[in-house]
């Protein structure tokens, strides 16, 4: 799995750049403002479809421009692939493979296995459930598209639900029948989501828990513990227990869309008692699980994006960085930074082939 090269036009603040990689670490450094992230998330783009930083398309066009196109190739089993991702201004967004365009984005998600590790991560412990929610979906639907059709699924249907509350307050109009319906369908597909859900969090916490004792090297104890109200009752019965309230706020109170990972350190929410410190630990643990968990259930060693974190971290932590390169358990490493000396001075110590991009 390597990124052979990538072609940005009206891309963020790029009117026109080309890139060639043909080594294992690739480096964009310079001053900030200059573009380095947005190279990375351009190559995040070609492979979830979407912006990591900007959920809000539109906005990854360049001021004063009309559209925007990435256009990768790729080197996968052997075969060559090449990505296009556009968006032209009041239209939808365009993602082509080998000049065939998806039908549905859904589709293409895991052909290019990929994991980013950016200062933005920490949005996973300051911000709601629906981030945290959105970590586990992101890493499970790389390797299981049927799970992420029943989301989809699940989510359309939740829609409709909510819908049909609002037209019953609206109405003063109350259907049952019709009500069960959806019930029936949100159960079905909540009870495999959640399922699904645990399966993989029975694998991935003994995964981070080594990442992280390999990073701190301490006996602190963290958490992973995954808070769903299908812990205790099947989704039907939640569904009807709730109506009553659902019908006064008219929406779906109760769910696996209300699920949450809580982070925890000695058994404490890490938002309110980890030092800065430990929530560094604790999030590049949580990235670099995500990345052996793909890696196994993908057979491929994803692509690895760091974004500005070494700038962020102490000596120790990018020790254990290099130390995993030099085991080659990475594959292709794209990484920011606004130190050059610097960059190169860790990149070296990985006795891997780099190049330095100066932007």
């Amino acid at each position: 799995m390597n990124l052979k090269s990538i072609a940005l036009f009206n891309y963020k603040n790029f009117s026109e750049a080309n890139f060639e990689f043909d080594h294992k670490i690739n480096c964009f450094v310079g001053n900030n403002g200059v573009g380095k992230t947005n190279v990375l998330d351009a190559i995040y783009h070609l492979a979830y479809g979407k912006s990591y930083f900007n959920p809000l398309a539109v906005q990854n066009i360049k001021h004063g421009e009309e559209f925007f196109v990435i256009d990768g190739t790729f080197e996968i089993k052997d075969r060559t692939e090449q990505i296009v991702c556009s968006l032209k201004k009041s239209q939808k967004k365009i993602l082509k493979r080998n000049g065939k365009q998806y039908e549905k984005f859904s589709d293409h998600i895991g052909l290019i296995p990929l994991v980013i590790i950016s200062p933005a991560d920490r949005d996973l412990i300051v911000e709601g459930s629906e981030t945290r929610r959105k970590f586990m979906d992101t890493v499970i639907s790389q390797s299981d598209s049927n799970y992420l059709q029943q989301l989809i699924q699940y989510q359309k249907i939740l829609q409709q639900r909510n819908a049909l509350l609002k037209y019953f307050a609206l109405n003063h109009v109350f259907e049952n029948d019709t009500l069960s319906i959806y019930n029936e369908q949100l159960h079905q597909l909540g009870h495999l989501i959640f399922e699904k859900r645990k399966h993989f969090l029975a694998e991935f916490i003994p995964i981070f828990n080594e990442h992280h004792q390999a990073i701190t090297g301490s006996e602190e104890s963290v958490q992973l513990v995954y808070e769903s109200q299908l812990h205790d009752k099947e989704l039907l019965q939640l569904l009807e227990e709730n109506l009553a309230k659902d019908r006064i706020v008219y929406y779906t109170t109760t769910g696996i869309h209300k699920d949450d990972l809580s982070f925890e350190i000695d058994g404490f929410p890490i938002k309110k008692f980890g030092s800065q410190g430990q929530q560094k630990s604790f999030l590049i643990a949580l990235k670099l699980a995500q990345f052996e968990f793909i890696k196994k259930q993908c057979g491929e060693k994803p692509i690895l994006l760091f974004d500005d974190v070494f700038d962020k971290l102490d000596e120790n932590r990018v020790s254990k960085i290099v130390t995993m390169v030099n085991n080659d358990e990475f594959g292709q490493l794209f990484i920011s930074d606004t130190h050059a000396e610097r960059t190169e001075n860790i990149v070296k110590l990985t006795h891997q082939s780099y190049k330095i991009f100066n932007l």
